[in-house]
Parts: structure tokens; sequence; C-alpha cells
């Protein structure tokens, strides 16, 4: 869940600035404006990806190597992403290609868990 939030968090500061122009009390706002809010949004991320990467270490005790959490917040980056891309960018499309990317990635999750 603490990858989940994180995720959500680093995608609305990486890529919800892109909306911003369609609301009012943004659309005169300078890059610097945007970086430093998108900065404040990637703050939130951080308070739950240290949390995530220290428990779920295996090297703090936790059940994951190192290579096995990054590939699982991939995973769940993409997955955020997409549901993201859907809800608030309406005129973007997913074709099969990119389902098959998905599963690819998905595959990737199995090989890096794989003994």
């Amino acid at each position: 869940m603490l990858l989940v939030m994180s995720n959500t968090f680093m995608t609305l500061a990486w890529y919800g600035h892109l909306k911003f122009k369609e609301w009012k009390w943004f659309e005169n706002a300078g890059i610097v404006a945007i970086v430093l809010i998108s900065w404040g949004i990637a703050l939130f991320e951080y308070f739950f990806q240290v949390p995530a990467n220290r428990i779920g270490f295996k090297g703090n005790g936790g059940p994951f190597t190192l290579l096995q959490l990054k590939v699982i917040q991939e995973v769940i980056s993409i997955t955020v992403f997409l549901i993201f891309a859907l809800v608030f960018f309406k005129t973007e499309q997913l074709r099969p290609n990119h389902l098959v990317a998905f599963v690819l990635i998905v595959i990737a999750v199995y090989l890096v868990f794989k003994k």
C-alpha cells in the first residue's frame, strides 16, 4: 500500500501539472511555480516511498531483495500511471501494443522472483 500511495503522488507530481492549465488559478503560473508545486507534491511521495523500501528490504528484515523491490515499484508505477492517464487524460488511448508491453513487465516481475 505504501508503494501505491507513493506512486500516486509521484504520478501527480510528474504529470498532474499537465492538467493545471485547465484550472483557473493555475492558468498563468510560470514554470518555476509549476516546478515548486510539483516538488511539494513529490515530498508526499517520499513520505511513503522511503518507509516502503525500508520495511520491504530484506537487509532490514523485509521480504524483498533490492532488485525485487525495484521491479515491484515499476509495475505499481505503470499501473498507477495507466489509471491516471485514462481517467484524467481522456485523449489517451490504450492500444494492444501497450497491453503487450504491460504483460512483458509483469513477466519481468515473475522472472525477478524466480529462484
